[in-house]
């Protein structure tokens, strides 16, 4: 096990602990009766403070000097100050131990705020602990990790040596926050539904799939948490949003990651034209949140994002980027038939599903947006209500910015008997390999009345990629899924 450690701070180790000291305290010692300060606070108050005693914990992520004295970078995940460890200052027994200090060390330090002899603003410590011996090397800490895929195998790392990565997902964080507000300021309630499902439904994707053992029941991880939420809606919870995490056991790509969170909200008497506005708020909260500004930057180029965003319908869209009407089943077949794609027969929800893969294919990555594509072919909106003055169209909208769909909504579809209707088709369209099957008991819950309602899921993912000139999912994911790494697998023993 000791080849996996460093041996040069495997010996330091031995030798700080053969001193009597504890490499691993539970405690701190040295702070005394005084609080812990962080660093920030204390160089913005340096002036007024000086020559008076402050208590201070991090990493040590830079060290300079050595003899009888040394000045070190302490970081403590708000910023960072500098220490300056001077002989005459520390007992014999503290300073004796930067013998036994490494980089990427955690300590504590007790000490007099003092300008050093060029000005700087450092404390000079008193007293000195070691809290956290570290036996593996960190990176140089001007460069952190290099490789894009190894600052995401090992984030741990990436996060401490890189201020820029910190921040990000702190603006994540602080971009879900105004989302959430924006809905708690308009009387929503935030909710829990489940994450395993006996049966997967409201998207399109191949779920992961578990047993419970004591119930003997296969169960599917959600995919999409609309049908509970809807089901909410029937009981009276008239305005509900959930951030869900969803799983889809599909491939990974610069925009998908099989975990991902999704942000679901479903709104009773309004419909989808209601959740484009609610939609562009939440955009815009995000947006501020993460001081964007009116204009991002995504994979170099420039996005406004000055309301209102534009809207186009998916019939005008369709024939201004490819030509023809997605009516035309001519021209589409033809355009099927040039991108080696299969024409399906009939006029159900395989040929719309069609007409939509050249939708995906020749139209999305131009919408470079901030728009919405809203009246979507019907047939494959199960879950949607048809237009009530053309039936062969939805009331449904994707929103897209940087060629990306960062939302979906609908007028919710609360005929249960269409609904049932749609749910069949769907599944005698589908593989015949695949495991989807119809929610009866939605359709049920549907039967006991579900008022008019519109409803919209927006992958934050995406949307924090945008906002934040991320260039893959990866980048704002904490822990984005990776292939497996040789050795660190876990074991087993005979």
């Amino acid at each position: 096990m000791h080849d996996y450690f460093h041996p040069d701070r495997l010996q330091k180790l031995a030798d700080l602990q053969n001193s009597g000291a504890d490499a691993y305290p539970a405690s701190i010692s040295v702070f005394g009766d005084l609080p812990r300060s962080m660093s920030v606070d204390l160089l913005a108050r340096a002036e007024e403070i000086q020559n008076t005693e402050a208590c201070v914990a991090g990493r040590v992520l830079g060290r300079r000097g050595y003899g009888k004295l040394a000045f070190i970078d302490l970081h403590d995940g708000e910023g960072s100050i500098q220490v300056v460890l001077q002989k005459d200052l520390l007992p014999a027994e503290d300073f004796a131990l930067l013998k036994c200090l490494n980089l990427g060390d955690f300590i504590a330090l007790r000490g007099e705020i003092k300008k050093t002899d060029k000005g700087q603003d450092s404390i000079y410590g008193s007293r000195l602990e070691i809290l956290t011996k570290g036996l593996e090397n960190p990176p140089d800490q001007h460069y952190g990790l290099a490789d894009s895929e190894l600052r995401a195998r090992r984030r741990y790392v990436d996060l401490f040596t890189n201020q820029s990565v910190r921040e990000n997902f702190k603006k994540r964080a602080a971009m879900i926050q105004a989302m959430r507000e924006v809905f708690l300021n308009q009387d929503y309630l935030e909710v829990e539904t489940p994450v395993m499902h006996p049966i997967y439904g409201g998207a399109n994707a191949e779920p992961f799939t578990t047993v419970h053992n004591a119930l003997d029941m296969k169960l599917y991880m959600r995919i999409a948490p609309e049908l509970y939420l809807k089901r909410l809606v029937v009981g009276g919870l008239e305005r509900v949003f959930e951030f869900a995490r969803v799983f889809r056991n599909e491939g990974l790509s610069p925009r998908h990651n099989p975990e991902f969170t999704m942000l679901e909200f479903y709104q009773a008497y309004t419909d989808y034209r209601g959740m484009m506005t609610l939609t562009e708020e939440l955009v815009l909260a995000a947006a501020a949140a993460a001081n964007c500004g009116e204009t991002v930057n995504f994979r170099g180029d420039d996005y406004n994002l000055s309301a209102p965003f534009a809207r186009i319908r998916y019939a005008d869209a369709f024939k201004e980027h490819l030509g023809f009407d997605a009516t035309d089943r001519d021209a589409v077949t033809a355009k099927l038939l040039e991108i080696k794609h299969d024409v399906p027969e009939g006029d159900g929800y395989a040929w719309w599903k069609a007409v939509n893969d050249l939708f995906e294919e020749c139209v999305e990555h131009k919408l470079t947006g901030p728009v919405f594509v809203y009246d979507y072919p019907a047939a494959i909106c199960p879950l949607a209500k048809p237009l009530a003055e053309d039936s062969t169209w939805a009331g449904r909208f994707e929103f897209f910015l940087g060629g990306m769909e960062l939302a979906n909504a609908f007028s919710e579809l609360n005929d249960p008997q269409l609904q049932l209707q749609k749910f069949e088709e769907q599944v005698a369209d589908a593989d015949p390999e695949s495991p989807n099957a119809i929610d009866y008991d939605y359709v049920r819950a549907l039967a006991y009345g579900m008022p008019p309602a519109g409803g919209c899921g927006i992958g934050i993912d995406r949307l924090v990629m945008v906002l934040l000139g991320q260039d893959t999912i990866r980048d704002v994911l904490l822990f984005p899924q990776l292939r497996a790494e040789d050795g660190l697998q876990g074991s087993s023993e005979d």
